[in-house]
């Protein structure tokens, strides 16, 4: 058993060069493009589960947050397939790095607020005062507002970093108590064997259940300020 838990989100190198972005650049390969009259099950599923989740998050957007379409479907498929892959054994997970969240919230988060302060500018400056506040309290919202808008993109990174890394952390102690208890008391290693597989399979759901919320979030921030 390895003694560092924190050892696995260290970035990969190979020759001393990080490999990180052909990691990231490796789930494109899971989604060819269909160059068939009649395509395959699999690609013809893909499509499937991507009309089907594009048709809900864009059923909300007028004509102008539809042009992000192509983003917001990319984005999911990017998250979702790279959080799939890092519950394979002796792989990585980009998306466990802090700062490869920020770099994906924060440029989307700045092309919807700058999309409303460009678009629909009274409305924007709206948000930061709702309407009926009393005068000396106006300050202080103001202020408060300010804050929560550039938390944003914060509250995206840390969300999908905390997910993904509580799920890895769990899976590698609950792994390790199993190898450690399978030649001390083989009725508690199954047992314990057991929870590992039903966390395995919880974590599946929570690798795309997150990538779904932070389009979805990235989504309504787009669909506030279109």
């Amino acid at each position: 058993m390895n003694e560092n838990l924190f050892t696995s989100f260290i970035t990969p190198t190979m020759i001393g060069l990080p490999i990180v972005i052909l990691i990231i650049l490796f789930p494109s390969i899971l989604f060819p493009a269909p160059n068939r009259l009649i395509n395959n099950r699999l690609i013809s599923i893909q499509q499937w589960l991507v009309q089907l989740t594009s048709k809900q998050m864009l059923s909300i957007h007028n004509n102008k947050g539809q042009t992000w379409a192509l983003m917001l479907m990319s984005l999911i498929l990017f998250i979702g397939s790279t959080n799939l892959l890092g519950l394979l054994p002796h792989s990585f997970t980009p998306t466990t790095q802090l700062s490869m969240n920020l770099g994906m919230a924060i440029p989307l988060w700045a092309g919807t607020v700058i999309t409303g302060f460009r678009h629909k500018t009274k409305t924007s400056l709206a948000h930061f005062l709702p309407q009926g506040t009393p005068i000396p309290l106006i300050p202080m919202l103001v202020i408060i507002e300010t804050i929560s808008l550039f938390i944003q993109p914060m509250a995206l990174a840390v969300r999908l970093t905390a997910n993904i890394t509580a799920g890895h952390l769990l899976i590698h102690l609950i792994g390790g108590a199993t190898l450690a208890l399978t030649n001390i008391n083989t009725i508690t290693a199954l047992i314990t064997f057991t929870i590992l597989m039903l966390l395995t399979i919880l974590e599946f759901a929570v690798a795309l259940i997150q990538a779904y919320v932070f389009t979805l979030l990235v989504s309504l921030y787009l669909h506030d300020n279109t």
